[in-house]
């Protein structure tokens, strides 16, 4: 546990991320010093270091940043390659940059001396601005994006946070779920009537928990009852093998799905065991090539970096298994220690496995992508990223996956229907406007359908 002490009453957030960065493992505890006012309980542990702020005689939160910076580097002998960038979308602030017509090499150098980046977090960062930037370009205000959550799996996964059920608890409420969904579907339809849909995005959860029955019965709802035909993609999230069959696969195909995500997440046998995922590298070989055989057009394979008692040569044995599928995307996600996951919430069970991500990982991930002409072309960060990474989409040049920009970039508003899923209005490129939430129940989601539609009416 480390404690904050902070004299003053601004960028309080902004100290506890930069403490995080160098202590991404441990609990903050903040106290206010004038008050000696808790902001939070004391969390259980012991006390590793006590540090004290004075944040009003601060003007500058990057001023603050840097100095904290410079204090703990000493302290402990550490540099971050990411510097004083702690926000989750860092490509914003190359973007902007690109935006104002500033040219390459001067925006490295900007990041470099504003926000301590090191050499090649600043390039990468530029080049994936630049990329989405290119990509983003025909993003105009009469566009939305369509996100519908499927928030079933097989079984949860140590490091997932997400509100996810087991399918085989709820079959007798899947009828129900899928009447509920469709009439809300419409809804948003009429809501968006008079604008272009241009991505639609299966998640969860793992959506191919459904049977092949249903997927077909929600999908050609959308066919018949939204307008397509500006659509640039529609994305089924497959992420887990042992959901995954021939059958369902074709149900996607022939219902207008150009993607999917097949996410092994590891290769190897003995740590997919430990992260609670019901299947083998063998299945996911099995799911990959069923996928080829269904004709799917894009292929997108996840992997994490960090898993519990993984090496760098586990993450090696991993890539050089990806390599040989040869799929079109490649995402590369750093383990993130989120409060909601098994991981966290029953950590002593993990105390012997060993939980690193150096930044020799990273560096290995984006040599195989390469060696794949995978181009990486989104990015974005989390809170308490093992290693003080980041996650990293690469992909073949015009396979890139829209959606995944948008849902970073906030360039347009993203209609998102089921339970616990969460529209974002956008009214200005670059500026969420409005949340509105769904309830993350499902039996709730169901009995209170037209309240869910409501809120979305209303704004």
């Amino acid at each position: 546990m480390i404690e904050i002490r902070i004299n003053g009453d601004k960028f309080e957030s902004d100290v506890r991320a930069m403490v995080q960065a160098f202590y991404p493992n441990e609990k903050l505890y903040v106290v206010k010093e004038r008050t000696e006012l808790e902001v939070q309980k004391r969390p259980d542990g012991p006390l590793i270091r006590t540090l004290s702020f004075n944040t009003d005689s601060y003007d500058d939160k990057n001023v603050l940043k840097k100095d904290i910076y410079g204090k703990l580097s000493a302290d402990m002998g550490k540099s971050l390659s990411w510097g004083i960038l702690t926000g989750v979308r860092p490509t914003k602030i190359p973007m902007s940059f690109l935006d104002a017509g500033r040219v390459k090499e001067d925006i490295i150098d900007a990041l470099k001396r504003i926000y301590l980046l090191n050499d090649d977090k600043a390039n990468l960062i530029t080049d994936v601005a630049a990329r989405e930037r290119t990509l983003i370009g025909t993003i105009t205000d009469d566009t939305y994006s369509l996100y519908v959550n499927i928030p079933f799996c097989p079984t949860r996964c140590l490091y997932c946070s997400f509100d996810s059920y087991p399918i085989g608890a709820y079959e007798d409420a899947i009828p129900s779920y899928v009447d509920a969904l469709k009439k809300e579907l419409k809804a948003i339809e009429e809501i968006n009537h008079d604008k272009k849909l241009l991505t639609i995005y299966f998640g969860g959860g793992t959506p191919t928990s459904l049977s092949a029955k249903h997927l077909r019965e929600i999908m050609s709802f959308i066919n018949e009852t939204f307008d397509l035909r500006y659509l640039r993609e529609w994305t089924v999230e497959a992420g887990r093998p042992d959901s995954i069959d021939i059958e369902k696969l074709k149900a996607i195909k022939e219902c207008g799905g150009t993607r999917v995500s097949i996410n092994p997440q590891t290769m190897n046998d003995k740590t997919l065991k430990v992260i609670g995922r019901a299947h083998t590298a063998d299945d996911v070989r099995n799911a990959f090539h069923l996928a080829k055989e269904s004709g799917i057009d894009v292929i997108n394979m996840d992997m994490i970096l960090g898993l519990p008692g993984e090496s760098t040569e586990d993450v090696r044995f991993t890539l050089d298994r990806i390599v040989e599928f040869k799929p079109e995307n490649l995402t590369v996600h750093s383990l993130a220690m989120k409060s909601k996951a098994p991981l966290v919430l029953e950590k002593d069970k993990y105390v012997d496995f060993s939980m690193e991500n150096p930044d020799e990982n990273m560096m290995l991930a984006r040599e195989y992508a390469g060696r794949l002409e995978l181009l990486p072309y989104y990015l974005y960060r989390q809170r308490n990223m093992v290693g003080n990474g980041e996650n990293i989409g690469f992909a073949k040049e015009g396979t890139e996956g829209l959606y995944n920009i948008l849902i970073m970039e906030e360039l347009h508003s993203i209609y998102s229907a089921g339970a616990g899923a969460i529209t974002k209005i956008v009214k200005t490129k670059g500026t969420l406007n409005k949340r509105i939430e769904n309830v993350k129940d499902v039996k709730e989601y169901i009995s209170r359908i037209d309240e869910m539609i409501k809120r979305k009416v209303d704004i």
